[in-house]
């Protein structure tokens, strides 16, 4: 196992939209949807560096190199009465893998929430990503099989805003 003191964390600028994106496409290739992506670098500038953004992102490094990045946002649980932080997406490189940047993201962002008053720290995991369902369950993670996700996109969406 690699040295961890030199596996860093900064939150995303916006000079990082292209790494962020390269982060996007390859964890759409990894979740075996590669079509998938829509975004560009600029919704990724609008999106996560404009005044008003809602979402936020931070980029990993192994010494100068970009290794991996989060994307997060807060959400608002009624029963709890406080925010949660809400965890879009967690990637590291595949050849950057078993190196601790996982669990330091994993970590920085726990840490994000307890500072922020967060009764909450969320996130989803496809069914057959063994690797990441192991190393959640590994940092005491609780899996929530008790709800569906359920979702409105594209023409569904704006027929559905429409009628």
């Amino acid at each position: 196992m690699s040295d961890n003191k030199k596996i860093t964390l900064r939150d995303a600028q916006p000079s990082d939209a292209a790494t962020i994106l390269h982060f996007i496409t390859e964890l759409a290739i990894y979740e075996k949807e590669p079509d998938a992506v829509k975004t560009d670098e600029q919704a990724i500038l609008k999106t996560l560096f404009s005044e008003g953004a809602t979402a936020h992102s931070i980029i990993c490094f192994d010494g100068e190199e970009a290794i991996g990045f989060a994307v997060y946002f807060y959400n608002y649980s009624t029963w709890l009465g406080k925010n949660g932080l809400y965890l879009e997406d967690l990637y590291v490189s595949p050849d950057s893998r078993g190196k601790g940047a996982g669990k330091l993201i994993m970590k920085h962002l726990a840490r994000q929430a307890i500072s922020k008053d967060c009764g909450r720290f969320e996130w989803v995991v496809l069914d057959w990503n063994k690797p990441a369902i192991d190393f959640y369950n590994s940092i005491n993670a609780k899996p929530q099989d008790e709800w569906i996700i359920y979702r409105l996109t594209g023409q569904e969406l704006i027929d559905f805003a429409g009628n």
